[in-house]
């Protein structure tokens, strides 16, 4: 995954743990697709000023992703529902006894996502 868009997504998850100006500064960089000087000139502040608060924030959510890894845990959730919605549509299109067997694959990834 490219890192601004892993940042993007950190920050749609951590960003209310960040500082105001963090959650700004990145949003404006990350999500608007600012530049560094259109950002100092809308903050009035320095480009230096604005890279150092990007570079902080950035560590921050990287930190609460290594520690609490919901990212982490929200890519392992969609892996598994792909997975589901695959053999849903393996049921839908089979029509022999087999079906048990794929339903009970099925409802065993079930379990196995409301444990996450």
């Amino acid at each position: 995954m490219e890192n601004a868009v892993k940042i993007s997504i950190l920050l749609e998850i951590y960003g209310k743990l960040l500082t105001e100006k963090q959650f700004v500064l990145l949003d404006d960089y990350y999500n608007k697709d600012l530049s560094l000087s259109e950002i100092a000139e809308n903050q009035k502040i320095t480009r230096q000023a604005v890279r150092d608060n990007l570079k902080k924030g950035e560590n921050k959510l990287f930190e609460y992703e290594e520690k609490l890894e919901l990212m982490k845990k929200f890519e392992m959730q969609k892996s598994e529902l792909e997975i589901i919605l695959s053999e849903i549509k393996k049921v839908e299109n089979c029509s022999n006894g087999d079906n048990s067997k794929k339903l009970k694959l099925i409802e065993q990834k079930l379990e196995k996502f409301s444990l996450i």
